[in-house]
């Protein structure tokens, strides 16, 4: 996957932060908003595009666009750094697959030994008992 082609293909949207900030926050448009196509994404190959809309599904919008935004800092430049990170970050652990999970054997001395110590703890409980007594 190369990043750089992915980065080509993002397009970004400044809009006002929302929230108190006097003035600076009513003026500037610091909050950038990253947009990205999964579903006709050229970078992306159709198997990619398969696991990504599976791992990241809830993310994505009927259409298959991606939508992220960032207000934490003041400067534009920098909500769009940060961003463009969570973007790349987003998209790499959306593509791991996880490994099937092979479940393991109980081997049989095992099982023999809990049923050994069942059996143990049975007649330790039945020798505890009042004995009964027929008169």
């Amino acid at each position: 996957m190369d990043i750089d082609a992915l980065k080509s293909e993002l397009s970004f949207k400044a809009v006002r932060s929302g929230g108190a900030g006097g003035q600076h926050a009513n003026k500037v448009s610091s909050k950038v908003m990253l947009f990205f196509n999964v579903l006709e994404s050229e970078v992306l190959n159709e198997e990619e595009k398969e696991i990504l809309t599976k791992n990241i599904g809830t993310k994505l919008t009927r259409e298959g666009l991606l939508i992220l935004n960032c207000d934490e800092s003041r400067s534009q430049h920098k909500n769009k750094e940060l961003v463009i990170k969570r973007f790349i970050t987003l998209i790499k652990e959306g593509l791991i697959v996880p490994k099937k999970r092979v479940p393991t054997k109980i081997p049989k001395s095992v099982v023999k030994k809990r049923l050994k110590d069942k059996r143990k703890l049975s007649e330790r409980k039945t020798t505890r008992k009042k004995p009964d007594i027929d008169s």
